[in-house]
């Protein structure tokens, strides 16, 4: 997904994450894709005729040209949410192409999830409750292979302040006490609404944190610093896609990183299945639409028609990404001799430098820079690296576009990677 086009000041800028498969950008006919969006008030009750008339065919404008394997949802707000959006969004002019998983009505607003019936099997919705909403555990089976996905939808509390950002971490608390009893290697997602202003909120921290006693941690493939309403971190935002207010919801134009897909360690590894690196994406979001509507002028990532919708259907973009099934050819040890990666400066538009911590020395080392299209920048050869720390600089190449590329360092059976931010 990350192949449409995106422009701006800044771009991507994606974590280090082991990646498990040296094509990177193949799309593998046993993958699939995982979408999640806040829905915003779905049905809005004081208004069901702009809801029939107006947002549903938004929706499916959004969903078929998305067209995502799994969908999760948050904001459901009645016993009859998903059953409508299924029949009238889902499956409104494809019958019978999605099933929606069990529905559990809560204290709040609730989490939906739907699903290609010819790819998945639908095993549970189990509830985790917390002081405001439910975090739904959905558990599903991939029909292909017999793998099995958890899926935890959160929507945690909103907005800023030492009192909200404590209860997000209570709830996120709630979380890690379910994902630390899951045996190691579990292939697990948390996706929703998270409310996280940046890097530095316990609630983030509690989620990424890696102890050695569990396996409950999740890793989030950007790997943002810092707080996110920065500008440039535009290409990431997922609200508001309003300037102005809109039939409820939040305006002022997208500035903040809410909506996220984050992965259990067993997905950014070599495993069943694995996250595809490159295929995050928020979308619609072109990264030049900061502090603006979703579809103020040009939007360069999506039709206008699909900008439109998002504008009009929902404050909050889309996010998704695509799960691959299988282990890749090659790859005979999902843990990776690289014990740290890190690339800086980051934006950059003149070097950058890789460092890192190497367990075992290894041979016949390669380091690539590509696009996000899979074409080759440039290629070199680094020979024999010893164990320990190393650092490598470079210039960047003469005539560099400003933009998104995946630099890797590769080896016989394992390949580490970064997405490196190009600026003006």
């Amino acid at each position: 997904m990350m192949g449409r086009s995106f422009a701006g000041k800044f771009l991507l800028a994606i974590g280090c994450v082991g990646l498990s498969a040296l094509n990177v950008f193949a799309q593998p006919a046993g993958s699939f894709s995982v979408m999640n969006w806040n829905l915003l008030n779905w049905p809005n009750t004081s208004d069901l005729v702009n809801d029939t008339t107006t947002r549903l065919p938004y929706y499916r404008t959004v969903v078929e040209y998305a067209d995502p394997d799994i969908l999760v949802t948050e904001e459901n707000q009645t016993s009859y949410s998903t059953t409508w959006f299924l029949n009238s969004v889902m499956n409104l002019r494809r019958p019978g192409v999605y099933r929606q998983g069990n529905y559990i009505q809560g204290p709040d607003s609730n989490n939906g999830i739907f699903y290609k019936d010819s790819l998945f099997r639908f095993v549970s919705n189990v509830p985790i409750e917390t002081t405001l909403r439910d975090i739904n555990v959905f558990t599903l089976v991939f029909k292909p292979t017999g793998d099995t996905l958890r899926v935890y939808a959160v929507h945690l509390k909103a907005s800023t302040g030492v009192t909200n950002e404590a209860q997000r971490a209570q709830e996120v608390d709630s979380l890690r006490r379910r994902t630390d009893l899951l045996p190691a290697g579990t292939d697990f997602l948390v996706c929703g609404d998270f409310n996280i202003y940046g890097d530095y909120e316990a609630a983030y921290q509690k989620l990424i944190v890696d102890r050695p006693v569990d396996d409950g941690n999740v890793v989030d493939v950007l790997n943002l610093t810092g707080i996110w309403n920065d500008p440039a971190y535009a290409p990431f935002h997922t609200q508001s896609t309003r300037l102005n207010a809109v039939g409820g919801g939040s305006n002022g134009g997208m500035d903040d990183r809410f909506d996220m897909i984050l992965m259990s360690n067993a997905l950014v590894q070599a495993g069943e299945l694995y996250y595809l690196p490159g295929t995050y994406e928020a979308i619609g979001n072109d990264g030049n639409h900061f502090n603006e509507s979703i579809n103020y002028g040009t939007n360069t990532a999506v039709p206008a028609t699909v900008a439109d919708a998002l504008y009009g259907a929902s404050d909050h973009l889309p996010v998704i990404v695509r799960i691959q099934s299988g282990t890749s050819p090659g790859i005979n040890e999902p843990e990776l001799p690289i014990t740290a990666f890190r690339v800086f400066p980051n934006p950059t538009n003149s070097y950058f430098q890789l460092e890192g911590d190497l367990r075992d020395p290894v041979g016949e080392v390669f380091l690539h820079l590509y696009d996000l299209q899979g074409r080759s920048i440039f290629s070199e050869d680094l020979n024999r690296m010893p164990s320990g720390y190393f650092r490598i600089e470079r210039a960047l190449p003469t005539g560099l576009e400003p933009g998104a590329y995946l630099l890797t360092l590769s080896a016989r059976n394992w390949l580490k990677g970064s997405v490196l931010i190009v600026s003006w």
